[in-house]
Protein backbone atom coordinates (compact mmCIF):
# COMPACT_ATOMS: atom_id res chain seq x y z
CA UNK A 1 0.00 0.00 0.00
CA UNK A 2 2.70 2.36 1.02
CA UNK A 3 4.51 2.15 -2.76
CA UNK A 4 1.27 2.15 -4.57
CA UNK A 5 2.25 -1.02 -6.29
CA UNK A 6 -0.83 -3.82 -7.19
CA UNK A 7 0.33 -6.96 -5.80
CA UNK A 8 -2.54 -9.21 -7.44
CA UNK A 9 -0.53 -11.08 -9.77
CA UNK A 10 2.30 -11.35 -7.18
CA UNK A 11 0.16 -13.33 -5.13
CA UNK A 12 -0.42 -16.21 -7.92
CA UNK A 13 3.05 -16.85 -6.26
CA UNK A 14 1.25 -18.47 -3.18
CA UNK A 15 -2.15 -19.63 -5.12
CA UNK A 16 -0.59 -21.81 -8.24
CA UNK A 17 1.34 -25.03 -7.89
CA UNK A 18 4.42 -25.64 -9.30
CA UNK A 19 7.58 -24.20 -10.96
CA UNK A 20 7.22 -21.36 -13.99
CA UNK A 21 9.29 -22.15 -17.30
CA UNK A 22 10.82 -19.24 -19.46
CA UNK A 23 11.90 -20.32 -22.52
CA UNK A 24 14.22 -17.16 -24.28
CA UNK A 25 15.33 -17.09 -28.11
CA UNK A 26 17.53 -14.50 -28.67
CA UNK A 27 17.99 -13.07 -32.47
CA UNK A 28 19.99 -10.69 -34.11
CA UNK A 29 20.43 -8.73 -36.94
CA UNK A 30 23.05 -6.07 -37.69
CA UNK A 31 23.34 -4.30 -34.33
CA UNK A 32 19.99 -5.36 -33.22
CA UNK A 33 19.14 -8.02 -31.03
CA UNK A 34 15.61 -9.27 -30.14
CA UNK A 35 14.97 -11.30 -27.28
CA UNK A 36 11.54 -13.23 -27.48
CA UNK A 37 10.22 -14.64 -23.80
CA UNK A 38 7.47 -17.44 -23.34
CA UNK A 39 6.43 -18.45 -19.76
CA UNK A 40 4.37 -21.52 -18.95
CA UNK A 41 4.02 -23.19 -15.47
CA UNK A 42 3.04 -26.98 -16.06
CA UNK A 43 -0.45 -27.90 -14.94
CA UNK A 44 -0.66 -29.52 -11.51
CA UNK A 45 -4.02 -32.00 -9.85
CA UNK A 46 -6.38 -29.40 -9.55
CA UNK A 47 -4.76 -26.36 -11.73
CA UNK A 48 -4.80 -27.40 -14.88
CA UNK A 49 -4.43 -23.72 -16.64
CA UNK A 50 -2.01 -21.31 -14.74
CA UNK A 51 -2.42 -17.55 -15.62
CA UNK A 52 1.34 -15.79 -15.89
CA UNK A 53 3.63 -15.13 -12.99
CA UNK A 54 5.26 -12.36 -11.96
CA UNK A 55 9.22 -12.57 -12.94
CA UNK A 56 12.11 -10.61 -12.43
CA UNK A 57 14.88 -11.86 -14.65
CA UNK A 58 18.37 -9.40 -14.82
CA UNK A 59 19.95 -10.47 -18.55
CA UNK A 60 22.80 -9.09 -20.12
CA UNK A 61 24.94 -9.25 -23.60
CA UNK A 62 28.12 -10.38 -24.28
CA UNK A 63 30.26 -10.39 -27.26
CA UNK A 64 30.67 -13.32 -28.84
CA UNK A 65 34.31 -12.61 -30.19
CA UNK A 66 35.59 -10.10 -27.79
CA UNK A 67 33.85 -11.73 -24.68
CA UNK A 68 33.37 -8.33 -23.57
CA UNK A 69 30.15 -6.62 -22.18
CA UNK A 70 27.76 -5.43 -24.91
CA UNK A 71 25.13 -4.16 -22.64
CA UNK A 72 24.53 -3.08 -18.95
CA UNK A 73 22.66 -5.00 -16.96
CA UNK A 74 19.04 -5.06 -17.47
CA UNK A 75 15.99 -5.97 -15.28
CA UNK A 76 13.32 -7.11 -17.34
CA UNK A 77 9.50 -7.36 -15.09
CA UNK A 78 7.88 -10.45 -17.48
CA UNK A 79 4.74 -10.96 -16.29
CA UNK A 80 3.08 -11.64 -19.47
CA UNK A 81 2.91 -15.06 -21.36
CA UNK A 82 4.94 -13.43 -23.79
CA UNK A 83 7.08 -10.51 -24.17
CA UNK A 84 9.73 -9.08 -26.72
CA UNK A 85 12.75 -6.79 -25.31
CA UNK A 86 14.93 -5.31 -28.05
CA UNK A 87 18.77 -4.32 -28.12
CA UNK A 88 19.97 -1.69 -29.93
CA UNK A 89 23.68 -0.76 -30.79
CA UNK A 90 25.50 -3.74 -30.69
CA UNK A 91 28.45 -3.99 -32.42
CA UNK A 92 28.88 -7.85 -32.75
CA UNK A 93 26.84 -11.18 -32.19
CA UNK A 94 25.47 -10.88 -28.54
CA UNK A 95 25.36 -14.57 -25.94
CA UNK A 96 22.58 -13.98 -23.58
CA UNK A 97 22.82 -14.59 -19.68
CA UNK A 98 19.95 -14.66 -18.48
CA UNK A 99 18.54 -15.12 -14.88
CA UNK A 100 21.38 -13.99 -13.54
CA UNK A 101 21.68 -14.14 -9.43
CA UNK A 102 19.08 -16.26 -9.77
CA UNK A 103 17.08 -13.45 -9.89
CA UNK A 104 13.64 -15.54 -10.45
CA UNK A 105 12.99 -19.00 -8.97
CA UNK A 106 12.43 -20.65 -12.74
CA UNK A 107 13.62 -23.12 -15.08
CA UNK A 108 15.14 -21.54 -18.45
CA UNK A 109 15.71 -22.90 -21.57
CA UNK A 110 17.25 -21.03 -23.98
CA UNK A 111 18.32 -21.47 -27.62
CA UNK A 112 21.98 -21.23 -26.70
CA UNK A 113 24.79 -23.55 -28.36
CA UNK A 114 27.22 -25.43 -26.88
CA UNK A 115 29.46 -22.98 -28.18
CA UNK A 116 27.39 -20.61 -26.06
CA UNK A 117 27.15 -21.83 -22.97
CA UNK A 118 31.22 -22.89 -23.13
CA UNK A 119 31.59 -19.26 -23.88
CA UNK A 120 29.43 -18.01 -21.06
CA UNK A 121 31.06 -20.72 -18.48
CA UNK A 122 34.43 -18.75 -19.19
CA UNK A 123 33.84 -15.17 -19.71
CA UNK A 124 30.01 -14.34 -17.75
CA UNK A 125 30.53 -12.22 -14.54
CA UNK A 126 27.79 -13.39 -12.50
CA UNK A 127 28.67 -16.69 -10.99
CA UNK A 128 25.56 -18.02 -10.94
CA UNK A 129 24.33 -17.54 -14.99
CA UNK A 130 28.45 -18.97 -14.90
CA UNK A 131 27.78 -22.15 -13.20
CA UNK A 132 24.37 -22.78 -14.68
CA UNK A 133 26.03 -22.38 -17.90
CA UNK A 134 28.92 -24.89 -17.47
CA UNK A 135 26.13 -27.00 -15.86
CA UNK A 136 23.73 -26.68 -18.74
CA UNK A 137 26.90 -27.41 -20.97
CA UNK A 138 27.33 -31.15 -19.08
CA UNK A 139 23.94 -31.89 -18.61
CA UNK A 140 23.03 -31.31 -22.72
CA UNK A 141 26.02 -33.49 -23.80
CA UNK A 142 25.27 -36.33 -21.42
CA UNK A 143 21.51 -35.96 -22.40
CA UNK A 144 22.72 -36.14 -25.94
CA UNK A 145 25.38 -39.40 -25.14
CA UNK A 146 22.72 -40.90 -23.53
CA UNK A 147 20.11 -41.47 -25.75
CA UNK A 148 22.38 -41.41 -28.81
CA UNK A 149 24.75 -43.59 -27.55
CA UNK A 150 27.83 -40.60 -28.27
CA UNK A 151 28.23 -36.99 -27.79
CA UNK A 152 31.09 -34.75 -28.57
CA UNK A 153 32.87 -34.12 -25.54
CA UNK A 154 35.52 -31.63 -26.94
CA UNK A 155 33.19 -27.94 -25.47
CA UNK A 156 32.69 -29.43 -22.24
CA UNK A 157 36.59 -30.05 -21.41
CA UNK A 158 37.43 -27.01 -22.82
CA UNK A 159 35.41 -25.22 -20.91
CA UNK A 160 36.53 -27.57 -17.53
CA UNK A 161 39.66 -26.54 -18.63
CA UNK A 162 38.88 -22.61 -18.64
CA UNK A 163 37.19 -23.15 -15.56
CA UNK A 164 40.56 -24.82 -13.67
CA UNK A 165 43.05 -22.32 -15.23
CA UNK A 166 41.01 -19.22 -14.07
CA UNK A 167 42.87 -18.27 -11.59
CA UNK A 168 40.41 -15.51 -10.04
CA UNK A 169 37.79 -18.21 -9.37
CA UNK A 170 37.14 -19.01 -5.76
CA UNK A 171 38.39 -22.45 -5.52
CA UNK A 172 34.81 -23.64 -3.99
CA UNK A 173 33.44 -22.67 -7.07
CA UNK A 174 35.42 -24.17 -9.13
CA UNK A 175 34.93 -27.35 -7.32
CA UNK A 176 31.06 -27.61 -7.89
CA UNK A 177 31.04 -25.94 -11.27
CA UNK A 178 33.29 -28.79 -12.93
CA UNK A 179 31.86 -31.32 -10.85
CA UNK A 180 28.73 -33.40 -13.55
CA UNK A 181 25.39 -33.52 -12.88
CA UNK A 182 23.94 -36.48 -10.94
CA UNK A 183 22.95 -39.19 -12.64
CA UNK A 184 19.10 -38.62 -11.07
CA UNK A 185 19.02 -35.29 -12.48
CA UNK A 186 20.10 -36.76 -16.20
CA UNK A 187 17.15 -38.64 -15.84
CA UNK A 188 15.30 -36.12 -15.04
CA UNK A 189 15.35 -34.51 -18.72
CA UNK A 190 14.53 -38.19 -20.25
CA UNK A 191 11.17 -39.22 -20.94
CA UNK A 192 11.97 -42.37 -20.20
CA UNK A 193 15.04 -42.85 -17.58
CA UNK A 194 17.06 -45.54 -18.85
CA UNK A 195 20.05 -45.52 -15.85
CA UNK A 196 22.54 -48.03 -17.62
CA UNK A 197 22.54 -45.06 -20.68
CA UNK A 198 23.25 -42.29 -18.23
CA UNK A 199 26.00 -44.26 -15.93
CA UNK A 200 27.33 -45.08 -19.62
CA UNK A 201 27.66 -41.69 -20.51
CA UNK A 202 28.41 -40.04 -17.32
CA UNK A 203 31.32 -42.37 -16.98
CA UNK A 204 32.55 -42.28 -20.65
CA UNK A 205 32.47 -38.08 -20.06
CA UNK A 206 34.07 -38.39 -16.61
CA UNK A 207 37.14 -40.92 -18.23
CA UNK A 208 37.99 -38.15 -20.64
CA UNK A 209 38.00 -35.17 -18.53
CA UNK A 210 39.91 -37.20 -16.32
CA UNK A 211 42.69 -38.29 -19.02
CA UNK A 212 42.24 -34.89 -20.72
CA UNK A 213 43.11 -32.93 -17.67
CA UNK A 214 45.35 -34.65 -15.62
CA UNK A 215 47.96 -32.50 -15.48
CA UNK A 216 45.70 -29.73 -14.16
CA UNK A 217 43.81 -32.30 -11.64
CA UNK A 218 47.21 -32.93 -10.40
CA UNK A 219 47.84 -29.58 -9.38
CA UNK A 220 44.51 -29.02 -7.86
CA UNK A 221 45.21 -32.20 -5.65
CA UNK A 222 48.74 -30.00 -4.67
CA UNK A 223 47.22 -27.32 -4.12
CA UNK A 224 44.95 -28.44 -1.48
CA UNK A 225 47.75 -30.18 0.71
CA UNK A 226 48.12 -27.54 3.78
CA UNK A 227 47.69 -27.95 7.31
CA UNK A 228 43.79 -27.50 8.50
CA UNK A 229 42.35 -24.30 8.67
CA UNK A 230 38.95 -23.22 9.10
CA UNK A 231 39.07 -20.71 6.61
CA UNK A 232 36.98 -20.29 3.21
CA UNK A 233 39.51 -20.52 1.03
CA UNK A 234 40.59 -23.64 2.81
CA UNK A 235 37.54 -25.07 2.82
CA UNK A 236 37.58 -24.16 -0.88
CA UNK A 237 40.96 -25.85 -1.45
CA UNK A 238 39.56 -29.27 0.52
CA UNK A 239 36.72 -29.31 -2.29
CA UNK A 240 38.26 -29.15 -4.99
CA UNK A 241 40.72 -31.57 -3.70
CA UNK A 242 38.68 -34.09 -3.53
CA UNK A 243 36.94 -33.31 -6.77
CA UNK A 244 40.28 -33.65 -8.73
CA UNK A 245 41.53 -36.32 -7.03
CA UNK A 246 37.92 -38.63 -8.19
CA UNK A 247 38.76 -37.31 -11.76
CA UNK A 248 42.33 -38.43 -11.22
CA UNK A 249 40.49 -42.15 -10.47
CA UNK A 250 37.55 -41.92 -13.41
CA UNK A 251 40.77 -41.58 -15.95
CA UNK A 252 42.19 -44.77 -14.81
CA UNK A 253 45.27 -44.04 -13.77
CA UNK A 254 47.70 -46.07 -12.81
CA UNK A 255 48.45 -44.55 -9.28
CA UNK A 256 44.67 -43.35 -8.60
CA UNK A 257 44.07 -45.56 -6.16
CA UNK A 258 47.76 -44.74 -3.98
CA UNK A 259 47.15 -41.41 -4.61
CA UNK A 260 43.45 -41.45 -2.57
CA UNK A 261 44.60 -43.94 0.16
CA UNK A 262 47.45 -41.78 1.16
CA UNK A 263 45.17 -38.55 1.19
CA UNK A 264 42.78 -40.90 2.90
CA UNK A 265 45.81 -41.68 5.73
CA UNK A 266 47.60 -38.11 6.12
CA UNK A 267 44.32 -36.53 6.27
CA UNK A 268 43.76 -34.06 9.39
CA UNK A 269 40.32 -33.14 8.38
CA UNK A 270 37.09 -35.35 7.95
CA UNK A 271 36.35 -33.51 4.24
CA UNK A 272 39.88 -35.17 2.81
CA UNK A 273 39.54 -38.42 4.59
CA UNK A 274 35.95 -38.74 3.44
CA UNK A 275 36.78 -37.78 0.06
CA UNK A 276 39.36 -40.33 -0.34
CA UNK A 277 37.32 -42.78 1.14
CA UNK A 278 34.44 -42.19 -1.44
CA UNK A 279 37.35 -42.81 -4.55
CA UNK A 280 38.66 -45.74 -3.33
CA UNK A 281 34.90 -47.86 -2.09
CA UNK A 282 34.12 -46.79 -6.04
CA UNK A 283 37.31 -48.43 -7.65
CA UNK A 284 38.69 -52.11 -7.68
CA UNK A 285 42.16 -52.01 -5.92
CA UNK A 286 43.01 -53.54 -2.24
CA UNK A 287 43.10 -50.59 -0.71
CA UNK A 288 39.24 -50.34 -0.53
CA UNK A 289 39.24 -53.06 1.71
CA UNK A 290 42.12 -51.73 3.87
CA UNK A 291 40.52 -47.88 3.72
CA UNK A 292 37.70 -49.22 4.97
CA UNK A 293 38.69 -51.66 7.48
CA UNK A 294 40.67 -48.26 8.81
CA UNK A 295 37.98 -45.86 8.96
CA UNK A 296 35.77 -48.20 10.83
CA UNK A 297 38.09 -49.38 13.29
CA UNK A 298 38.87 -45.78 13.97
CA UNK A 299 35.27 -44.46 14.06
CA UNK A 300 33.12 -47.52 14.86
CA UNK A 301 31.99 -45.85 18.63
CA UNK A 302 31.12 -42.78 16.71
CA UNK A 303 27.56 -43.08 15.50
CA UNK A 304 27.35 -39.92 12.75
CA UNK A 305 30.79 -40.36 11.75
CA UNK A 306 30.29 -44.84 11.10
CA UNK A 307 27.18 -43.59 9.08
CA UNK A 308 29.27 -41.86 6.78
CA UNK A 309 30.98 -45.53 6.34
CA UNK A 310 27.64 -47.37 5.34
CA UNK A 311 26.71 -43.84 2.85
CA UNK A 312 30.10 -44.44 0.99
CA UNK A 313 29.69 -47.97 0.70
CA UNK A 314 25.49 -47.23 -0.90
CA UNK A 315 26.48 -45.06 -3.31
CA UNK A 316 29.56 -46.54 -4.83
CA UNK A 317 29.47 -47.00 -8.68
CA UNK A 318 30.70 -50.53 -8.50
CA UNK A 319 28.79 -53.38 -10.48
CA UNK A 320 28.59 -55.14 -6.96
CA UNK A 321 27.07 -52.66 -4.53
CA UNK A 322 23.66 -54.07 -4.33
CA UNK A 323 25.18 -57.38 -2.80
CA UNK A 324 27.42 -55.52 -0.76
CA UNK A 325 24.81 -53.22 0.78
CA UNK A 326 22.36 -56.05 0.98
CA UNK A 327 25.62 -57.54 3.15
CA UNK A 328 25.68 -54.53 5.18
CA UNK A 329 22.03 -54.95 6.35
CA UNK A 330 23.42 -57.95 8.67
CA UNK A 331 26.14 -55.83 9.72
CA UNK A 332 26.25 -56.23 13.27
CA UNK A 333 26.20 -52.04 13.69
CA UNK A 334 23.43 -51.87 11.07
CA UNK A 335 20.23 -50.73 13.02
CA UNK A 336 16.51 -49.71 11.67
CA UNK A 337 15.46 -48.69 15.06
CA UNK A 338 18.44 -45.59 14.21
CA UNK A 339 16.95 -43.69 11.44
CA UNK A 340 19.94 -41.82 11.20
CA UNK A 341 21.36 -45.10 10.05
CA UNK A 342 18.67 -46.41 8.17
CA UNK A 343 19.20 -43.19 5.90
CA UNK A 344 22.50 -43.58 5.50
CA UNK A 345 22.48 -47.43 4.24
CA UNK A 346 18.77 -47.70 2.76
CA UNK A 347 17.87 -43.91 2.06
CA UNK A 348 21.73 -43.71 -0.08
CA UNK A 349 21.01 -47.23 -1.59
CA UNK A 350 18.02 -46.02 -2.76
CA UNK A 351 19.47 -42.69 -4.51
CA UNK A 352 22.07 -44.70 -6.34
CA UNK A 353 20.21 -44.82 -9.28
CA UNK A 354 22.26 -47.43 -11.14
CA UNK A 355 22.61 -49.80 -8.73
CA UNK A 356 19.06 -49.46 -7.02
CA UNK A 357 17.28 -49.44 -10.75
CA UNK A 358 18.99 -52.67 -11.23
CA UNK A 359 17.66 -54.83 -14.47
CA UNK A 360 16.71 -57.87 -12.64
CA UNK A 361 14.64 -56.26 -9.72
CA UNK A 362 17.07 -56.83 -6.74
CA UNK A 363 17.31 -53.31 -5.30
CA UNK A 364 13.98 -52.66 -5.70
CA UNK A 365 13.05 -55.95 -3.06
CA UNK A 366 16.10 -55.20 -1.33
CA UNK A 367 14.15 -51.57 -0.43
CA UNK A 368 10.70 -52.92 -0.24
CA UNK A 369 11.95 -55.50 2.42
CA UNK A 370 13.58 -52.99 4.80
CA UNK A 371 10.89 -50.84 4.69
CA UNK A 372 8.52 -53.31 5.56
CA UNK A 373 10.94 -54.15 8.31
CA UNK A 374 10.96 -50.58 9.25
CA UNK A 375 7.33 -49.33 9.30
CA UNK A 376 7.11 -51.64 12.34
CA UNK A 377 9.71 -49.79 13.86
CA UNK A 378 8.88 -46.60 12.69
CA UNK A 379 6.65 -45.55 10.06
CA UNK A 380 7.26 -42.28 9.41
CA UNK A 381 11.22 -42.89 8.21
CA UNK A 382 9.96 -45.78 6.45
CA UNK A 383 7.22 -43.43 4.44
CA UNK A 384 9.89 -40.84 3.65
CA UNK A 385 11.96 -43.85 2.48
CA UNK A 386 9.61 -45.18 -0.12
CA UNK A 387 9.22 -42.35 -2.57
CA UNK A 388 11.52 -43.62 -5.00
CA UNK A 389 9.57 -46.84 -5.58
CA UNK A 390 6.92 -44.39 -6.91
CA UNK A 391 8.46 -43.18 -9.67
CA UNK A 392 7.55 -46.40 -11.48
CA UNK A 393 5.94 -44.81 -14.45
CA UNK A 394 9.20 -42.53 -15.25
CA UNK A 395 10.86 -46.12 -15.92
CA UNK A 396 10.85 -48.84 -19.14
CA UNK A 397 8.08 -51.00 -18.52
CA UNK A 398 10.13 -53.89 -17.18
CA UNK A 399 11.43 -51.93 -13.98
CA UNK A 400 8.15 -50.54 -13.69
CA UNK A 401 6.52 -53.79 -13.53
CA UNK A 402 8.87 -54.88 -10.95
CA UNK A 403 8.60 -51.50 -9.10
CA UNK A 404 4.83 -51.86 -9.06
CA UNK A 405 4.99 -55.22 -7.69
CA UNK A 406 7.01 -54.10 -5.20
CA UNK A 407 4.35 -51.22 -3.97
CA UNK A 408 1.75 -54.10 -3.93
CA UNK A 409 3.62 -56.60 -1.65
CA UNK A 410 4.35 -53.77 1.05
CA UNK A 411 0.38 -52.27 0.42
CA UNK A 412 -0.55 -56.48 1.62
CA UNK A 413 1.40 -56.83 4.44
CA UNK A 414 -0.66 -57.57 7.27
CA UNK A 415 -0.67 -54.84 10.36
CA UNK A 416 1.10 -52.40 7.56
CA UNK A 417 0.99 -48.69 9.21
CA UNK A 418 -2.06 -46.19 7.83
Amino acid sequence: EAGGADLTQFRLWYAQAGTPRVSATLDSTGSRATLTLAQHVPPTPGQADKAPMVLPLRVKLFGAESGTALTEERLVLFDRARDTITFEGLAERPVLSINRGFSAPVIVESDRSAADLAFLSAHDDDPFARYEAMQQLMLDTLVASAVHGRADHEAVIAAVANTLDDTELDPAFVAEAVLLPSESFIGDQMAVVDPDAIFRARESLRRDLGKRLDARWRRALAQGVAPYAYTPEAKGLRRLRSVALSYVAASGAADAAELAFAQFQSADNMTDRQGALTTLVSGTSDLRIAALDIFYNRYSDNALVLDKWFQAQALSSRDDTGAVVAALTRHPDFTLANPNRARSLVGAFSANQRAFHAADGSGYRLLADQLIALDRLNPQTAAKLLPPLGRWRRFDPARSQRMRAELDRIVATPGLSK
